[in-house]
Formats: C-alpha cells, sequence, structure tokens
C-alpha cells in the first residue's frame, strides 16, 4: 500500500528533521497528468491504479453494533456518482458543498466526491442549531448542502431564506416523497456512472472550508488547498505512527477540522483502514470498539479520555483485564492540552501512554507532537513535526508577540515563556479567511504565523503549553498558565475536571480561581475545599494555587471538549457571553459529543 516508511519513523528525530524536505516529500503523491494535485485522487483513484482497489478503507459501525467493510474500490464506485451529480446540476469548479453529516458512509462518498470534482468541502457540525447553520451558509456562499431529512426540517427548512444562493438540497433518506425544494440524493446517484475522471486540479486550488469560531465576532472560514493532503500523509505517519495494515480509529465528527484531516483524508491518502463509528459515545461501546476491531493506532479528545477515567468500574477492574486491547500500539489525543493525570491513566488502563498533538484549524495538520519512539513527558505538547520550524516570541504587555517595525524577536532560553509561532509556508497552512484579507494578514509578522498561544520550550526542545494568550492570568507579576493549575487539580483523587480563570482583585491586579467538577460520590463541602487549597498550595506554591474554589455542577465546554475559560469568565464577571455557537449543548440522546477537533 501507499505508506510513508516507518522503520523507523521518528527514531532518530533530529537526523530525520535535518534531511527532510518538502519537495522530496511530494514526489511521493500520485500527480495529475497536468502536474497538478487533487486531495480526492489521492484518497482513491491512486488506490486503484496501483492495484489495491480490494483492501478494506473503511469499516463502518453501525448504531446497532453490525460492521460493513467497504473496499477502496466500492469508495471509488460511490464517490464517482456523486462528483457525476455535481456535474449534472450545474455545479462549477470552486463552489461550496456543504455538508450535515455525522459519521456515516454517505459522508465519505460526498466529500470524495466532491473533492475529486474540484469543487470545495465544507463540513458543518450536526449538532449546531439553525442559527450557527445559517451564519456558516451565509459566510460560505452555499451551494449545495448534503444532510438528512430530520436534519433539514429542524433546523435548514426554517432559514432556508436566508439563503438565497442555495440551489440544491440533497437529503439521504428514501422514505417519501422529499420536502420541497429538495432532491432525494439516493435516486439520483443510483444510475450515474461508477468511474470519474479526476480534471485538472492545480495544487493552490482551494479543497476544504473550514469555520472556526472566533472569541466575539463572526466565525472565520479558513480557507485549505488540495496541496494539504502532502501534510496530512507526513503527519499521519510520523506524529500518529500510521503503518501498512494498520486499523485506525479517530474519534472526531467530521464536522471539525480534526475528523475531516484524520478522520477521512490523511488515512485514506495512506491507504490504511478506518474505522467510522455511527453510535454515541458510552465506556463499553469503546472500548468494545477497539477490542472487536482490532484498533491499532487510536485519535481521540482529552475529554473523552477523561470520561473513560471517571467511568471505571466499581471493582477497580481494568479495560485491559475486560477487553482485549492487545491490538492498540499507538494512542493520541488532540483538540485541548493533555494533562498529565490522564497520561498515567493510559499506562494504567490501556497499557500504553497517550501521546499529545498540537495544532489548530489554521495549520491544517499537526504540527507538534510526542513521537512513538519518544518517551512520553507528561504534560508537554511535544516537538515539532518534521518541515516545521517552531519558536517562542518575546511578547508585550497584552500577551501577543511584541512586533516592533515588523519584527519578532525569538526567545531562545530554556523556560522562557511567549507566543508560540510557526515559519509560514507548510503545505497545509491555510491561505486566507474567507472573504477577510486583513483578519488574514493580522495573523502574520516576520514570516511566523502567530497562533495566540502562548508556550515554553525546554532545553531539549520540547514545548509545554501555558495558555491562550487572552486566557493567562497575571497576579501579582506572576504569569500563570490556567492549564498548569487545571492539571495539578486533577491530580487530587476527588476531582474530575477543573476550569481556571482570573478574577480583577484590586491588590494583585487578579487572582486564581478555580471552578471544580468533583468525581461521582464525593461530597462537596468546606473540608474539601479546604484540603483542595493546601493540596494546591503544595504542588504549585503559594503565588499560582487558586485562591477560590468553587465547586460545579458542570462545565461549559466547546463541541471538542475544550473547557470554555472565556465562558466561566464572562458568567463569572457578567460580561457579554460572546459567540456560544460552540458550546456543548445534550442531543436528544442526551450524550454530550466528546469528539476531538484541532486545537
Amino acid at each position: 500500500m501507499n505508506v510513508l516508511p516507518a522503520d523507523p519513523v521518528m527514531a532518530d528525530y533530529e537526523r530525520t528533521r535535518a534531511v527532510f524536505d518538502w519537495r522530496r516529500e511530494r514526489s511521493r503523491l500520485a500527480e495529475l497528468p497536468d502536474g497538478g494535485v487533487n486531495m480526492g485522487y489521492e484518497c482513491v483513484d491512486r488506490h486503484l491504479r496501483e492495484g489495491h482497489g480490494e483492501h478494506v478503507a473503511l469499516r463502518c459501525v453501525a448504531r446497532d453494533g453490525s460492521v460493513r467493510p467497504v473496499t477502496y474500490a466500492r469508495l471509488a464506485q460511490d464517490s464517482s456518482r456523486f462528483a457525476h451529480l455535481l456535474d449534472a446540476l450545474g455545479v462549477g469548479p470552486g463552489e461550496r458543498v456543504f455538508t450535515l453529516l455525522g459519521r456515516r458512509y454517505e459522508l465519505f462518498t460526498t466529500v470524495l466526491g466532491t473533492l475529486r470534482a474540484g469543487r470545495v468541502v465544507c463540513p458543518l457540525f450536526t449538532a449546531f442549531g439553525p442559527e450557527p447553520i445559517a451564519l456558516r451558509m451565509e459566510l460560505g456562499d452555499a451551494t449545495v448542502l448534503v444532510t438528512t431529512r430530520e436534519s433539514y426540517e429542524r433546523k435548514v427548512a426554517p432559514i432556508r431564506s436566508r439563503l438565497p444562493r442555495l440551489r440544491h438540497v440533497l437529503l439521504l433518506d428514501l422514505d417519501g416523497d422529499p420536502p420541497a425544494d429538495t432532491l432525494a440524493l439516493p435516486a439520483l446517484t443510483a444510475s450515474a456512472p461508477k468511474t470519474y475522471d479526476v480534471g485538472p486540479t492545480a495544487s493552490a486550488d482551494l479543497a476544504l472550508l473550514h469555520f472556526t469560531s472566533g472569541t466575539t465576532g463572526t466565525p472565520k472560514g479558513a480557507m485549505h488547498v488540495h496541496e494539504a493532503v502532502l501534510a496530512h500523509r507526513v503527519t499521519a505517519a510520523c506524529a500518529l505512527d500510521l503503518r501498512e495494515g494498520d486499523v485506525f480509529w479517530c474519534t472526531a465528527d467530521p464536522g471539525w477540522v480534526t475528523g475531516m484531516s484524520y478522520g477521512v483524508v490523511a488515512p485514506l491518502a495512506l491507504g490504511v483502514t478506518t474505522v467510522v463509528d455511527e453510535g454515541d459515545f458510552g465506556p463499553a461501546r469503546w472500548y468494545g470498539i477497539l477490542s472487536d476491531q482490532h484498533v491499532t493506532v487510536w485519535y481521540t479528545a482529552p475529554t473523552a479520555l477523561r470520561m473513560l477515567m471517571r467511568a471505571a468500574p466499581r471493582d477497580g477492574a481494568l479495560p485491559t483485564e475486560r477487553y482485549d486491547l492487545s491490538s492498540l500500539r499507538f494512542a493520541a489525543s488532540v483538540g485541548e492540552p493533555l494533562n498529565p493525570e490522564v497520561v498515567h491513566w493510559g499506562r494504567r488502563a490501556l497499557g500504553l501512554p497517550v501521546h499529545d498533538t498540537w495544532w489548530q484549524t489554521e495549520t491544517g495538520a499537526i504540527m507538534i507532537a510526542n513521537f512513538a519512539a519518544d518517551p512520553v513527558r507528561p504534560g508537554s505538547m511535544g516537538r515539532p513535526v518534521p518541515g516545521v520550524e517552531a519558536a517562542v516570541l518575546a511578547c508585550g504587555e497584552d500577551g501577543r508577540a511584541a512586533i516592533d517595525e515588523g519584527h519578532v524577536r525569538l526567545l531562545r532560553q530554556p523556560g522562557a515563556q511567549g507566543e508560540l509561532a510557526l515559519r509560514a509556508g507548510w503545505p497545509s497552512m491555510f491561505r486566507g479567511y474567507l472573504h477577510e484579507p486583513r483578519r488574514y494578514e493580522s495573523c502574520f509578522a516576520d514570516g511566523w504565523y502567530l497562533t495566540g498561544d502562548l508556550v515554553s520550550r525546554d532545553a531539549d526542545g520540547w514545548f509545554w503549553f501555558v495558555g491562550r494568550a487572552d486566557d493567562v492570568i497575571k497576579s501579582a507579576g506572576h504569569l500563570i498558565g490556567p492549564f498548569e493549575v487545571e492539571s495539578a487539580l486533577m491530580e487530587h483523587p476527588a476531582v474530575a475536571e477543573a476550569g481556571v480563570i482570573g478574577r480583577p482583585d484590586p491588590l494583585a491586579g487578579a487572582i486564581v480561581k478555580a471552578f471544580v467538577l468533583l468525581r461521582p460520590d464525593v461530597h462537596a463541602g468546606a473540608e474539601l475545599r479546604r484540603e483542595l487549597h493546601a493540596f494546591g498550595r503544595r504542588r504549585l506554591g503559594p503565588a499560582v494555587a487558586p485562591r477560590e474554589i468553587e465547586f460545579v455542577e458542570d462545565l461549559p465546554h466547546t463541541r471538542s471538549g475544550k473547557v470554555m475559560r472565556r465562558l466561566l469568565r464572562a458568567r463569572e464577571l457578567g460580561l457579554p457571553e460572546g459567540d456560544v455557537s460552540t458550546l456543548e449543548t445534550r442531543e436528544p440522546s442526551g450524550t454530550p459529543d466528546t469528539t476531538a477537533k484541532g486545537s
């Protein structure tokens, strides 16, 4: 199969970085006759061309637990039918095809058919309500929407009048006549040709449009091009240790960048088998999938791992005692910083540590990771992947990189805190914010992409997350990262999760306040609060430990699992809450979304 060399992918980190060359890696792509690159061609056509059409591309696990294997040949046929349908509907090159679909087979045929046809994929998260959907489809100039009848009637029909450019709504359901102004997708594709010739595609042609929420303003449409598939391939091999013959499970919802980059594109581009679970989160279900599907590489979110930690059986039995997890070789997380306690839990419960990775919607692919060949340093983001240069920049009073006449200053001293920056130019770097060129330009200075995350780097080159620039607490002259405080509190056996903010104080400027969610059956009282105060001071010192602790029944999360500190801060101080379209809500099943999203 078409996989990158895996022996040993990152065993010699410095040598790998020294000899790595994006141009050489690009030669591994199956270039089109015109010299271009098409993301969909990389995921489908090349495998058929190389004689691997009968290899299983997907194992689709239905809600009832039944499993449907899908070969690359079948995936090619069904995505070809969708590509032909776009041609027949008059959808032009570069026009936007929105998906409002969960983890299901039709999502893959829609995405790959759209990419192969040279149109643009714009995924939406299925738990969004009508307003977030309308806003993103308006901003994204939606031409086509593919969804289910239920989602259309509940969430799209009420706002259809706001979308005059939306020409086609394609519904998956076969039952009954489709609602007015919609089309039944299965009937349209049933007679379409099973093969499709991918046309000329320039490497810089737009392929994916991902919306990421701003703190207060409208969502930003991050634009990614077909050449991004090169970074997807390289990082899946070196950061996720994907190899020939692997069974890969990425739990991320396809409405987020992780679910698209590593749930769809990367594993298919490498030709491995991907598990697609249509069901909701549940400890027994997830452990069962890891066991029954013989998953070898697992990519998930810290929030999901913490929920598995909380769901430990009362008899104390480890998952490895109840499920056969012997196939699992590598586990990694994304979406928010990985607490050290989760790493240690992974060693005990799974038999192997969890490796943190760091990236953003704007980076398009993993930029910093803990590699399989390295011992995990709990709490560290890891080191940059080959082909990526990362630096720590000196900051000004606002906590962002200080820019002096267009130039920035690099901090080289180990342990110095500053803004994380990446040297611009890697293949999956976003190429703009849709319709917002100035907003895009403000993300760069002196040849560096400014991430907005504050970090430090140790003497060995490992990076350590401090916090978002607007989350860091300035207290009595100290810069305190909330992640450090949250991780320390989670080491206490009574604490399930914590969210930390700075509360304004006339003397210190701000004091550290922690909102603490306790484990089940733990009593919240004054004695426990005193115990946690003392525990924090011992672990962190009096200058960093929380001065105030409030016990809560729940913490606000984004649907990708991050604690929304800005929402905690807004509610504490009575400030406007800003954009809450990504706030986690409960679906009818009562199960919160725990899937991973790019950081």
